[in-house]
């Protein structure tokens, strides 16, 4: 099977997630990929927890199909052992703080003297420039500086922490495939390869666009919690269930509005949810909270409401729907086990055949397969 990137060569020093990520969805499309890793322990996501058979199932999803060399990059002749692959390398991905890859002699200056039209994509939390360049952050910290979880953070003596890590994947793994095969595009026009520089907390302000429209352009405030798309309105929130469940309820446009109104039998005088919100809110989760989510899911399916009752993740893999498209077909191998693949938002067609457990590579697997030194 034929794939888009089958004829690009990727040498990744990431590690944890938003690199590992973006070099992931490359290799789903076809690309070699290889992957820099520490003797002896090689990347830290290797001891994450939860682990299976003595394997963290975090590396072995976001690693699928990689190649792995085990090689210290502060030891002497580290860089020239590596020169022919970067000579070969379409692609370099990092993600350390400014300045380290120039100390092991690989940053972008000194990769480019051996590989002039490299494509090198650094990935870190603010930047290469700019006074935060050195700072350490984690995703929540992006979040933060990027405003986006004042917005929503829930209240101030409980603030709920944001579910997903919006700031490592949005911010920096997709902005990260996005550019790589945008500059692959333009060296195919141009010949010139390009240092890209992907900044986490920049890459969020996409994601909280209406937040930012108000905030930003029209300098008004945006109140943590109190905002259309926040729970402020009735239309467009989560109430609880009599057996415990949430109904996420997001009916915006009137149409829908008009029919949840329906399914719920909400009062006339309430109907109008502009004119007394919180009574309107009141009075809903009252209605709501008489009967369980299987009552009001079969209703809302009925209606086409945009209304929906919240799944567990457990739930949402058995979900008929995803499991009709195939969404979770892709396998990976460990061992004489299969596990499911992680969820990609790269099309069937551009991916390796559904059957291939394709299995994430053993530290220092490779290490022969291109001359470079002893995994040990």
């Amino acid at each position: 099977m034929t794939r888009p990137l089958d004829d690009i060569f990727v040498l990744d020093f990431s590690t944890l997630l938003p690199g590992p990520l973006a070099t992931l969805m490359l290799a789903e499309a076809g690309a070699e990929v290889v992957k820099l890793e520490r003797p002896g322990t090689g990347e830290d996501m290797r001891r994450f927890e939860p682990q299976l058979d003595a394997k963290s199932l975090g590396y072995t999803l976001l690693n699928r199909g990689k190649k792995s060399i085990a090689l210290d990059l502060k030891d002497a002749g580290s860089v020239e052992a590596l020169r022919p692959l970067i000579e070969k390398a379409d692609v370099i991905v990092e993600q350390f703080r400014p300045g380290v890859m120039e100390r092991l002699g690989l940053g972008y200056e000194a990769v480019r003297k051996m590989n002039p039209d490299i494509i090198y994509c650094s990935i870190t939390g603010y930047g290469q420039s700019g006074p935060k360049r050195l700072v350490a952050g984690h995703d929540m910290n992006y979040l933060g500086d990027a405003g986006v979880l004042s917005i929503s953070s829930g209240p101030v003596d409980n603030p709920t922490v944001p579910p997903a890590l919006m700031a490592d994947v949005g911010g920096g793994s997709y902005p990260a495939v996005v550019n790589i095969l945008l500059a692959l595009r333009n060296r195919d026009r141009t010949g010139e390869g390009a240092h890209l520089d992907i900044a986490m907390a920049e890459g969020v302000f996409a994601f909280a666009y209406w937040a930012y429209a108000q905030g930003v352009v029209l300098d008004q405030p945006v109140p943590n919690g109190a905002a259309r798309l926040t729970g402020a309105v009735p239309r467009y929130r989560m109430y609880p269930t009599s057996d415990g469940k949430l109904a996420a309820v997001a009916c915006i446009e009137q149409k829908f509005w008009d029919a949840f109104c329906d399914v719920i039998d909400m009062p006339a005088n309430l109907r109008d949810d502009a004119r007394d919100p919180a009574a309107c809110i009141a009075e809903i989760g009252r209605r709501v909270l008489m009967h369980d989510a299987a009552h009001w899911e079969k209703l809302f399916k009925a209606a086409d409401c945009c209304c929906s009752i919240v799944k567990d993740l457990s739930q949402a893999a058995q979900d008929p729907h995803f499991q009709d498209r195939g969404v979770f077909d892709w396998k990976v191998g460990m061992g004489e086990r299969e596990i499911q693949a992680l969820v990609l938002p790269i099309a069937a067609e551009f991916r390796g055949a559904k059957e291939d457990a394709v299995s994430a590579p053993a530290l220092g697997q490779n290490n022969a397969d291109y001359g470079v030194g002893d995994p040990a």
